[in-house]
This record gives structure tokens, sequence and C-alpha cells, in this order.
């Protein structure tokens, strides 16, 4: 079987997984939307301990409790009627997203300090926490807005990576010439982060347009709204990138994992948007305060 062959089914079959259990769950019983992501973090933190060489067995038990416990709080938020344990509930993922934006302004350190060559044990554990685990609680918790589930939401931004992803490469293999970030990511170019971002914007346009209804609140800004989040996603998405980018450099590796062929490994596929999850979910913050 050829590479681009085995690249294509093994791309198809984690997008049909993904939009699958994203599509299948509802406002009532969204157990697989759950399932899918439990299972893509502990394959992404089984993978990033295997990047920074730190035990698995501690990594994997704590994510599977944060997880667990992120689940039973938004199901019992749907059926909550208690405005004190409604708020205590909001105030656990703010902590979430304080320390995940802690984490990533230190990973953005790493990623331009050219003098770390090596990561110290503690900051293994603390990239593990808020690099990793944190982001994933907030993903989770994205499509969760006041009216409940809604998979379009996570659909929306799971469009607007691969847009940047597919674009960025299409216009830095056609007319890119000059390097993003040669030490890190050798192939990356300008031409291709702007192409990349400009695609994105107008897919979040789109998206606004054609994929998202928007309620009534947020009728006549859907399309400020969308392409705000289309231009996080270009610029945060791609710094995500390479940060593993780095981390991978750092370990001498060329993949996270052999779990896709053709693609690497989960965290290969899920960078961009664990890294961009933070950012996003404080953009959704920002916008119901201003609302």
């Amino acid at each position: 079987m050829g590479e681009t062959l085995k690249r294509a089914i093994s791309g198809a079959v984690y997008i049909i997984l993904l939009l699958a259990s994203i599509l299948y769950s509802n406002k009532e019983h969204y157990e697989s939307f759950f399932l899918i992501f439990g299972l893509f973090l502990l394959i992404t933190v089984y993978e990033f301990c295997e990047l920074v060489a730190i035990n698995k067995i501690l990594p994997l038990l704590l994510s599977c409790v944060l997880f667990f416990l992120n689940f039973k709080i938004i199901s019992s938020s749907k059926n909550e009627i208690d405005f004190y344990s409604l708020k205590h509930n909001e105030n656990i993922h703010d902590l979430a997203l304080i320390l995940s934006i802690i984490v990533a302004i230190k990973c953005i350190c790493f990623l331009f300090d050219n003098k770390i060559t090596q990561i110290t044990t503690f900051s293994k554990y603390i990239y593990l926490i808020g690099y990793i685990i944190l982001p994933f609680i907030l993903i989770s918790k994205i499509p969760f807005g006041s009216d409940g589930y809604n998979p379009l939401i996570i659909i929306g931004l799971f469009i607007l990576i691969w847009t940047n992803d597919t674009f960025a490469y299409i216009v830095g293999k056609s007319i890119g010439k000059h390097k993003l970030f040669e030490i890190i990511s050798p192939k990356k170019t300008i031409e291709g982060f702007f192409g990349g971002l400009f695609f994105t914007i107008f897919a979040g346009y789109l998206i606004s347009m054609y994929l998202i209804k928007p309620s009534e609140q947020f009728s006549d800004k859907s399309i400020l709204i969308w392409t705000i989040i289309a231009a996080i996603v270009g610029i945060i998405g791609t710094i995500g990138d390479l940060i593993e980018s780095k981390f991978k450099r750092i370990a001498g590796v060329k993949d996270s994992g052999k779990i896709m062929p053709g693609h690497g490994g989960i965290l290969d596929r899920l960078d961009s948007v664990i890294f961009v999850a933070p950012f996003i979910f404080l953009f959704y913050k920002i916008l119901n305060y201003v609302s």
C-alpha cells in the first residue's frame, strides 16, 4: 500500500470517527462526544509522555479522573437549578482556563528561547497538565453554551483548523520562499502562513453564514464573531503547531506517535486545536461578558 493511500485512509478514519461521535451526540445524550475526546486525551497523554520521557501511569490516571469529573460537572449542569452550584461549576472551568493560558505563555517562551535544549522534569509535568490535559477539558466545554450542546460549534472549530493546515501547505508549497521559523519547522513559510490565515478567515465567514444558526442575540454579529475565531485559529493554531514541533525536535523524533499511518500520532493531528482551545474559550468568556 502506497504512503499516499495510507495517509488518505487513516485521515478519513480519523475524520469519520470524530464527526460521527460529535454528531451522534445531542442535548440530552452526549456520551459519544466525551468518549472520543476522552480516548484522544489518553492517546495524546501517552504520546506526550513518550515524547518528553516521563512515566505514563500517573499522567494517564490523572487524565481519566479529571476528564471524568469534567463530564460529571457538565452533565449535572443541564439539570442544575441552584445558581450557586452552577457558578461553582463555571469557576472550575475558569480555573482551568487561567492555568492553561499561563502554561500557554510558558510554551510560547519555550518556543522562542533558542537556548533551551532540555526540559526539566518539573516543566514536563507542567506542560503535561497545562498544555495537554486542561485544554482537552476546555475543548469538551466549548460546544456547551446557554442553549446546551451544539455540535456545530466544535465542528466549525475543526473545519477552521483543517482549512488553516491545508491552505498553509498548499500556498507554501506553491509560492512559499521565505521561511517562517526554519530552526523549528523548515517547511513552513511566511507565504504559507498568510495564505492559511486568509482562507481560514474566509472559511470562518462561510461557517457563520451557512453552518452556524446564530441566536437572535448574536445574529447581527455572527460574521464578526467567527471571523475573530478564524483569526485566532490561524495565528494561535500555527504557534501551537510550532510548539509541538519544538518538543519533537528536542526529543529527536519526526512524529509524536505511529497510530495514524502517514500522519503520525494523535498529538500531531490535535496540536493546533489543543493549543488554541484556551484562547477560543477565553474569547467566548469575553463575548458573554460583553453581551
